[in-house]
């Protein structure tokens, strides 16, 4: 029900925006949403996430860089890529939740909180080098 598309390969200090686009049976309860990435072998990392009032949150490695975003209306999500470094080499998930799950937990722990999210998309490669 999530799909991922936009990642490729990009030069160091380049752009890349990646969508995230929900299926139109998507459940409309789902109005939070994040961004998490994985190297192979390694845990899981959040990036960015978005609650239900548009708050945003992001993980420090990419604050200022990266911006997350959502297009209601085409039940889209963005993470928007600038500055791209090397470590940013990753697989990138977008991930969905409820806002009952996520009743009482604040904005600015929404993007580390992956135990929180129900829906997940396969997810899209960024390359930088």
């Amino acid at each position: 029900q999530l799909v991922e598309s936009g990642g490729g390969s990009v030069q160091i200090g380049g752009s890349l925006t990646l969508a995230c686009a929900a299926s139109r049976d998507f459940n409309d309860a789902r109005a939070e949403w994040g961004w998490f990435r994985q190297a192979p072998g390694e845990e899981r990392e959040g990036v960015a996430a978005i609650d239900n009032e548009g708050k945003t949150s992001y993980a420090d490695s990419v604050k200022g860089r990266f911006t997350i975003s959502q297009d209601n209306a085409n039940n889209t999500l963005y993470l928007q890529m600038n500055s791209l470094k090397p470590e940013d080499t990753v697989m990138y998930y977008c991930a969905a939740s409820t806002a009952s799950i996520c009743s009482g937990v604040k904005t600015a722990d929404l993007w580390i909180r992956s135990d929180l999210y129900t829906s997940w998309g396969q997810g899209t490669q960024v390359t930088v080098s």
